[in-house]
């Protein structure tokens, strides 16, 4: 289970970060770590010095340009959120993600991708946008601002408990108590859950189909395709249904073309 869990940090400016974190994640029994868009040399001698021996979670690391590329293959996008939005997001605490990873990781094509935004500014509102829901670590809202590497802390050793509960058959509140888990991350299926890649190109599509018809003017958004975008990863859906919607959406267009060209 641990292996498919993906630990992504976005935009880190200080290599002593990410040796931190990689730190923290190798401590946990997690190996997967991804760099999206780094603003300091992931290789800098200080970012080994505060690994202290998580070093190869350093040089096997992944760098990519952006968050798509980081998370094409996973089925689940969780972003750590320090801050309330604009728009409402589903929220879990980090307790309660942990308690979903065995069911969510059943299948060993599942991955799960936990993302962290860039030390000074967090994750940007796209970002967040991209991911199935947010998880927030309560901390003192006087001093709410956690360090990156603690932070990772936090929700790998969730993970681990987790993983340690799933293996033993004990449930995580013989460590401590917890809340139930919340539906935002429910699934009920036995069909393969859509990729983030997958639903990326629906949502392109969709937005697409869309400006097509007339319901959509980019030019003045309204925040639709967000909102749309949380409805839809709200809902967890799986490939088939992904498919069946893509149809209609191509069903949509081709209607639309026709009566473009349908003489008078």
């Amino acid at each position: 289970m641990l292996g498919q869990i993906r630990i992504v940090l976005i935009g880190t400016s200080h290599p002593g970060n990410i040796g931190a974190a990689a730190r923290a994640i190798h401590n946990m029994g997690l190996s997967d770590l991804a760099l999206v868009d780094p603003r300091c040399d992931p290789r800098d001698p200080e970012a080994h010095s505060r690994a202290s021996g998580a070093d190869i979670l350093i040089e096997t690391s992944r760098v990519h340009d952006d968050l798509g590329e980081a998370v094409s293959d996973c089925t689940l996008v969780v972003g750590a959120s320090a801050r309330a939005r604009t728009l409402p997001w589903p929220m879990v605490t980090p307790r309660q993600l942990g308690e979903r990873l065995p069911h969510e990781l059943a299948s060993s094509d599942s991955r799960i991708a936990l993302v962290f935004g860039r030390e000074d500014t967090g994750l940007t509102n796209v970002e967040l946008q991209r991911c199935h829901a947010h998880v927030h670590i309560p901390t003192n809202p006087d001093f709410a601002s956690l360090n990156l590497a603690a932070a990772v802390q936090v929700l790998t050793y969730e993970c681990r408990l987790a993983w340690m509960a799933s293996t033993t058959g004990a449930t995580t509140d013989t460590v401590a108590q917890s809340p139930a888990p919340q539906a935002p991350l429910a699934i009920d299926s036995d069909e393969p859950l859509a990729t983030h890649e997958e639903l990326e190109h629906y949502f392109d599509h969709l937005e697409r189909t869309l400006t097509d018809i007339g319901f959509h003017d980019p030019a003045k958004p309204r925040q639709l395709m967000a909102r749309l975008r949380r409805l839809y990863q709200r809902t967890r859906l799986n490939r088939m249904e992904l498919n069946i919607l893509r149809g209609i959406l191509t069903a949509t267009q081709k209607c639309t073309n026709h009566g473009k060209h349908r003489p008078n």
